[in-house]
This record gives C-alpha cells, structure tokens and sequence, in this order.
C-alpha cells in the first residue's frame, strides 16, 4: 500500500488523533497542584486542583485547563495571551505577575502554586477584580495641551525626549503597578486623593514633552498625590513593561515640583512684598 493509499484508510478523527500524537511526542508532561482563589464580594476560599501541566505552557493556559475540565464557572479576565493586553492579572505565589508571561517552568514540578486576585482592588468573581478606580484616575489626567501660536504638524522635538516619552507609552495598563503600590494596597482612604505609579509617569510624560504648554507640577502634588509616594521601587519591580517607572518617571517629577516650589529666587517672586509705613 502507498503512503497516499495508507493515508486515505485513516478516519478523519484518527487523523486527528495521529496528528497530537506526532504533536505531542517527545514532550514531559505531568500534574501540579494548584490552589485558585473562588468567590466574589461576600467571601471565598482558595480550592484546591489537581491540573496537567504540558512543557512550554504558562499560568494562563492552566487556568483555561481548569476551566474546561474542572471549573467551567471559573471567571478570569483575559485576552491576547501574548502580554500585551493587560488583561491577566493577578497574584502568582503572592506576587502579582501578568499569568500569560508567567512560564510554568519557573516552578518545580512538586510545588504548590497559588492563583490569587488583584489585592488592592476588589474582587468581582474569582479572579475578576473591579478595576474601575484606575479608569476614574485616568480621566482625572488633563490632556496634551498644544503650543499656542504652533499648528498641527509643526510641532518639533529632540530625539532624547522622544525616547523618554517612548518608554512611558510602553504600558499596557495592567495595573500590577497600581495593585503592589503600598498606597493603594493598604490605604483604602488614599485612594481618593492619590492617582498611583501608573498615572504619575503618564503625567511625568506630559510635563517633560516640550511641546505641551499645561504646566502639570503643582497639581500632580497638591491634588495627585505625589508626596505620599515614597519611592519604594515596588512598582518598578512587577511592571511587564520593565518602565523604569520611579527613576525615570516620579523621581524626576518630584524633582521638578521642589525645583518649583523650593526655588529661592521664584518664592520671592512669588512673596507678596509688604506695605510701605
């Protein structure tokens, strides 16, 4: 018999069949343990799951996994799978991690791997989170403000700040920035008057472009909250982006509203001079 011959007596569903098997060979599977957060506002508890964990997978695809074999009415909040999004947040051992760059093969076989929800935001179902406080923030940001006297495509800049301006618009607006922040995350009565890493260097980027003519210092101060900022790094640390959120983003901004409002020259031109007797 042929191989066109041979290949023509397999059923469709063998064919099939063949084809994962030709896929599959050669890869090490096995089963880890997973503990998913289940519930929603009133409460919940973490659940326990044994999963199969396939070579090259990540966080995100065991989930799906649970989803349709264990847990159809598991709630996750997902969609490129490709870290690009934003969407897949959550907390992984404790540390908030995109799930779809979280590679498996960061853990041993034998360990427990926890899947909790944003902390800092609250929980909607499962791993679904309201992050709707990031959206009102985001409307707080005044616009790009255009030079007046300059029209539309005339505008120039420098090459450097170009690239400073490239790096901020790099985030995908995950928020693992705005969840790790010890402002938000264990100060709920913050939340009102502090806009959060991820809206300081979208301001920080306005304020630095040469070309926008809102000056944005003492409001980012005064009524953003960037004195409570203490310059941890923290948000640093988790952003999938790798921003140099508070070198390159909040320290140059907080320098700049000291420049302003500690200058010795522009208080006193600013001092209102006294009445002469």
């Amino acid at each position: 018999m042929s191989i066109t011959e041979q290949d023509a007596a397999v059923s469709p569903s063998e064919a099939i069949d063949n084809a994962k098997a030709k896929a599959d060979d050669g890869k090490q599977s096995y089963t880890a343990h997973f503990r998913v957060w289940r519930g929603d506002a009133s409460g919940g508890e973490l659940v326990d799951y044994d999963v199969e964990v396939n070579e090259g997978e990540v966080v995100l695809d065991i989930i799906h996994r649970l989803q349709q074999t264990q847990a159809g009415d598991l709630a996750v909040r997902w969609n490129c799978k490709a870290g690009k999004c934003g969407s897949c947040s959550a907390e992984v051992n404790g540390r908030p991690r995109l799930m779809c760059m979280t590679r498996m093969s960061i853990f041993g076989q034998d360990d427990v791997i926890t899947v909790t929800p944003m902390r800092s935001f609250p929980v909607l179902k499962d791993l679904v989170t309201d992050v709707s406080y990031n959206y009102k923030k985001a409307q707080e940001v005044p616009a790009f403000a255009p030079p007046p006297g300059i029209a539309p495509g005339e505008y120039r800049m420098a090459q450097v700040d170009v690239q400073r301006s490239q790096e901020f618009r790099k985030c995908i607006e995950c928020f693992l920035c705005q969840n790790v922040c010890h402002v938000v995350r264990d100060h709920e009565d913050n939340k009102a008057a502090f806009s959060g890493p991820r809206f300081f260097i979208r301001y920080a980027e306005l304020d630095m472009h040469p070309n926008d003519a809102l000056d944005r210092k003492k409001m980012v101060q005064e009524e953003r909250g960037l004195g409570y900022c203490n310059i941890t790094k923290c948000c640093t640390e988790v952003c999938p982006e790798h921003i140099k959120i508070t070198d390159n983003g909040i320290i140059p901004m907080k320098e700049r509203v000291v420049d302003v409002k500690y200058d010795p020259i522009r208080f006193l031109r600013r001092k209102p001079r006294s009445e002469k007797r």
